[in-house]
């Protein structure tokens, strides 16, 4: 059910953020305690502002209401997908080297499923990370497909 609201969303948001030379980032559809949530994250280069997210917001909306492809009551939010944007295309990987991740595995690798560290290549579907363990630089190889999670991360 929820993947057919988010591929229906993303089919509906598409051609409104192509218009706008907006990008699509990510399409969520989750219940949060009693309530559902649509949230649709898009950004551009230096980022989107207010009244960007609340024309896209305005213009899906319409295009739902149309289609209405969710039978329950839903809460639409359209927003930036902030400092620790999700990294899910490969081109993602790709436009953010030398930069702080986070990601979470399917399986271990290295007996950890979870590393955060810099970036520093991705080729040939395997990204590499360089991270500190204790006082010592390590560097580990992670095949794209046995990444479930992945994001930008703020570090202080």
């Amino acid at each position: 059910m929820s993947s057919k609201v988010v591929q229906t969303t993303e089919e509906l948001v598409l051609p409104i953020l192509k218009q706008k030379n907006l990008e699509l980032v990510d399409v969520e559809y989750v219940k949060e305690g009693k309530n559902w949530f649509l949230r649709v994250y898009i950004d551009k280069e230096g980022g989107v502002d207010i009244t960007e997210c609340g024309e896209v917001s305005e213009e899906l909306s319409e295009q739902l209401d149309q289609t209405d492809p969710i039978a329950e009551a839903y809460f639409l939010e359209v927003s930036s997908p902030g400092a620790e944007r999700p990294l899910k295309k490969k081109k993602d990987f790709q436009e953010n080297m030398n930069k702080q991740i986070y990601v979470k595995l399917y399986e271990p690798i290295n007996g950890e499923k979870e590393y955060e560290g810099k970036l520093v290549d991705f080729a040939n579907d395997v990204i590499t990370i360089s991270y500190k363990l204790k006082t010592r630089n390590q560097t580990v190889e992670i095949p794209f497909e046995k990444i479930a999670k992945a994001r930008l991360a703020v570090s202080f």
